[in-house]
């Protein structure tokens, strides 16, 4: 069909919730809007669904929801006998009615449904797929997009995001069904009461409580220590489950961003609640300059990143993802070695795209780092591949540079309640020393060298957009740069091909990691660039590390790299 008689159809028969017909009225003789909404399908990828919500098959409404649930349905009946699905949700814009939708489809598919009955984390929804003995699971959130953004993740029955396989049966059977009339679906409180959709108890929530506060090291200073903390959920889902765990930790001087502690799917205070940028913590930052606290944190609104900012002088310095996660990883390394609990032969695992000062950590503690593919949920395989080996426990922690971090293997998920407590405990046990965070990084920095890494997007809307961006990674897979930023090309990796070339000694080997669209490029001195199309957004994101001795020679190496960049991208 064109888009015209997409859109057509559409008036016809979205009429079960009027905003979209609204919408559909408005744009009428708007042939760009239009085309917009109804160019193409929006695309179920490994994480799921995500787009703006709004009419039309590029966007997300109950309608798309309702049709990769049945997707997902389909799937789950195909590979399981009597599948059960767990669902959660988080403060967007339409996050409960989706998750209903999704419920009914289930239910309606003779899929047992468990829900939680308000919005809980993605962390929670992790834990209650193995709790309970899930197949599956589904997350309605947009993560940390804008407000008019919603999206839809799903879940394996080992509580990692579903598999590139499963991902790809699940495409194939959504790409058969028709929107409107190929979907199965049911009243949710009729299936309430039939049993068929129950509400996910509080045994549930209290037993993932346990496993967090199961992680603290030195949970026993930070009653003691006098730390104090300024807290942000961004409106989103971590508002109860963090404060929960720092009061049962003893943190009780905890100050709550009033203007962002409830549930607001606007997000009127950080129209951008993504915890990497500072435009984020604004207001957090302005009550910190009155209520002078040790440490801010501030959650995205599924809370499963965190980030943190602390004293510098007269203000507050934000860190990086990279910088905390590796911050935690020597602090994890150094207590659990001093108080002996430190297994046999740990592992700690990082994406690709994650700092390399890890490999630095890892040898000094004789700890064993896995790199993996952008995404936890592949650092989530590797705990399941470790539990199918008996090995679990060999696993002491994971991150990504995009703030999600998790140091056990009750859940599959980066987990900022798991995060938030770690970072106060190690904060804490710091100030018993008389260490800042901020003094901690520097001690790192002066024993590892300075690793300055930034990610730049580079946006790219609509479909010329999309078209534009596969042409540039296809320039640069062909003909990629001899240097950048002043600094030689030693080694290219390109894992869409699996093949490394070793530029210096003009040798090539096969990248083990499954097939992905990513780019790196390894420079001079321990520099790197690694570049990849967003998976959920139209951006090629570039990630560009600097290395140098002192931060004033990282910073204008990683100017060079960031002004070569941009002219590519341009």
């Amino acid at each position: 069909m064109t888009e015209k008689e997409l859109y057509s159809l559409w008036c016809k028969n979205a009429t079960e919730d009027p905003e979209l017909q609204t919408e559909l009225a408005a744009i009428k003789d708007d042939e760009e809007a239009i085309n917009d909404r109804f160019y193409r399908d929006l695309e179920f990828g490994t994480g799921g669904l995500r787009g703006v919500i709004g009419a039309g098959t590029n966007r997300m409404n109950i309608y798309t929801v309702r049709r990769a649930t049945q997707g997902f349905a389909d799937y789950l009946n195909q590979e399981y006998d009597s599948p059960s699905v767990a669902i959660s949700f988080d403060s967007r814009i339409k996050s409960d009615v989706f998750s209903k939708a999704a419920a009914e489809v289930l239910a309606a598919n003779g899929i047992k449904v468990h829900i939680y009955s308000e919005l809980m984390p993605t962390p929670c929804l992790s834990w209650a797929v193995r709790a309970l003995g899930c197949q599956g699971g589904i997350m309605v959130t947009a993560s940390h997009n804008p407000a008019k953004y919603n999206g839809y993740k799903v879940y394996g029955d080992d509580g990692c995001q579903i598999t590139l396989r499963g991902a790809e049966i699940i495409l194939e059977k959504i790409n058969s069904l028709d929107v409107f009339t190929g979907v199965r679906t049911s009243d949710f409180n009729e299936e309430l009461k039939k049993g068929n959709i129950s509400y996910i108890g509080n045994d549930i929530i209290e037993d993932y409580y346990k496993h967090v506060l199961a992680e603290g090291i030195n949970s026993d200073l930070c009653a003691s220590s006098g730390l104090k903390v300024v807290y942000t959920p961004l409106n989103g889902t971590g508002n109860k489950p963090v404060r929960e765990i720092l009061r049962r930790l003893g943190i009780s001087d905890v100050t709550v961003v009033k203007e962002q502690e409830m549930p607001d799917g606007n997000f009127t205070t950080c129209p951008y609640p993504n915890p990497e940028i500072r435009e984020a913590l604004e207001v957090g930052l302005r009550y910190c300059n009155e209520v002078k606290p040790d440490l801010l944190l501030a959650t995205d609104p599924d809370c499963d990143r965190v980030g943190i900012a602390v004293p510098d002088g007269d203000g507050y310095a934000l860190f990086t993802g990279n910088e905390v996660g590796a911050m935690l990883l020597e602090y994890i390394c150094q207590q659990r070695i001093a108080k002996g609990t430190m297994p046999k032969d740990p592992i700690a695992v990082k994406t690709i795209v994650t700092t390399d000062i890890v490999d630095l950590i890892g040898k000094e503690y004789g700890v064993e780092i896995r790199n993996v593919l952008t995404g936890f949920k592949f650092i989530g395989e590797q705990i399941g591949l470790l539990e199918a080996e008996g090995e679990e426990s060999r696993y002491i922690f994971g991150f990504e540079e995009s703030y999600g971090y998790l140091s056990g293997s009750y859940v599959r998920d980066k987990d900022a309640v798991n995060a938030s407590m770690l970072i106060c405990e190690m904060a804490a046990y710091y100030r018993t020393k008389g260490i800042t965070l901020l003094q901690a990084r520097e001690n790192m920095y002066k024993k590892y060298g300075v690793f300055y890494q930034t990610l730049y997007s580079f946006t790219f809307e609509g479909e010329s957009g999309m078209n534009k961006m596969a042409d540039l990674m296809s320039q640069l897979r062909n003909a990629h740069p001899a240097q950048i930023g002043g600094l030689k090309v030693e080694r290219f990796e390109d894992y869409k091909t699996s093949i490394a070339k070793d530029i210096v000694n003009g040798t090539e080997s096969e990248i083990t990691l499954p097939k992905s669209n990513v780019l790196a490029f390894y420079l001079e001195n321990g520099c790197k660039a690694i570049v990849r199309p967003s998976g959920t957004e139209p951006k090629i994101k570039a990630y560009i590390t600097a290395k140098a001795d002192t931060r004033e020679a990282a910073n204008e190496l990683e100017a060079k790299l960031h002004d070569d960049f941009t002219k590519i991208f341009q």
